[in-house]
């Protein structure tokens, strides 16, 4: 052994205390990725939960990152006088150059402890909605929602949103406190129209074809009052009437999960196309135009005249 080092400090020039600490370093790095691999492998065997595997995963990554600290700036710093000055010299020149990484590692923690969102949620940042599918120290990625698509449902895209952001930028979350949000779903019908009927159809509909309030909802409710001030006295769906300029608008507002509100408006609007079409006296009214010819009106009015 001591025949080795020799022979590498004169083919390297690397002293022999450095060498020792490469190679406790090397050792010690080899040792905790095997562990970690020998780990992992235990888990993907013992269950096929895709959370439970993400979480492991996940703990196991911070696990050696802290060990990575103290076990390598043991080995690297041999007195804690010195690590003490070093670590200050660090911080001070981290702040000065690091300040965006610090604000998301800073993030990361809050997330950690404070849980504005966690896995799974779906949540609305900075213009951008998505299911938030990671969570890393200093960013956390969404499965996008929206855009181009013309309703609540993935595009696809996977979009890293720096964790600092939680600081500066308002947040949205459909999940927390009670989990579903309040959907209104808007049917414009003529001045000719029955309106009233119109009215008792959608009601009806709504009665049949949303989500009804159930038990679980309302003990939702109470649980999300005890943190957060929201009151909900009604749950049951509700149709309100407004006059527009081109007829009068039937809004169906009712209670819904975020991840069915396409689906729900789906149900709605076939079973509204359904019962309309049984009625005569009930038309949708759109926007019209319409054009006169002033120059064939005025040589008739004189030819009359």
């Amino acid at each position: 052994m001591d025949k080795l080092v020799d022979f590498v400090h004169n083919l390297t020039g690397i002293s022999p205390n450095i060498q020792t600490k490469i190679f406790f370093s090397l050792l010690f790095i080899l040792i905790v990725g095997l562990l970690r691999r020998f780990t992992i492998r235990l888990v993907w065997q013992k269950t096929t939960d895709t959370k439970i595997r993400y979480q492991w995963k996940k703990t196991l990554t911070y696990i050696i990152i802290i060990l990575y600290i103290l076990i390598l700036g043991s080995i690297w710093l041999n007195r804690l006088k010195s690590i003490s000055t070093f670590l200050g010299l660090l911080s001070a020149g981290i702040a000065i150059s690091l300040k965006d990484i610090l604000t998301n590692i800073a993030g990361w923690a809050y997330i950690l402890m404070r849980k504005p969102f966690v896995l799974g949620d779906r949540i609305e940042i900075d213009g951008q909605i998505g299911d938030v599918i990671d969570i890393h120290i200093f960013r956390f990625v969404v499965l996008e929602v929206g855009n181009w698509v013309d309703a609540h449902q993935s595009t696809g895209r996977i979009i890293y949103i720096p964790n600092g952001k939680i600081f500066t930028k308002p947040l949205a979350n459909f999940h927390s406190g009670f989990k579903y949000i309040w959907n209104e779903l808007p049917v414009l019908v003529t001045f000719e129209s029955n309106w009233q009927k119109a009215k008792d159809i959608l009601s009806r509909i709504a009665g049949s074809s949303i989500e009804m309030v159930n038990d679980t909802m309302e003990d939702q409710i109470k649980d999300a009052s005890q943190k957060y001030m929201i009151r909900f006295e009604v749950l049951t769906p509700t149709v309100y009437t407004r006059v527009k300029d081109s007829g009068v608008l039937l809004t169906m507002r009712y209670v819904c999960d975020p991840r069915k509100k396409r689906s729900s408006e789906q149900t709605i609007w076939e079973s509204i196309l359904v019962e309309f079409g049984k009625n005569s006296d009930i038309d949708f009214a759109y926007p019209t135009q319409r054009f006169y010819n002033n120059l064939t009106e005025g040589k008739e009015g004189t030819q009359k005249g």
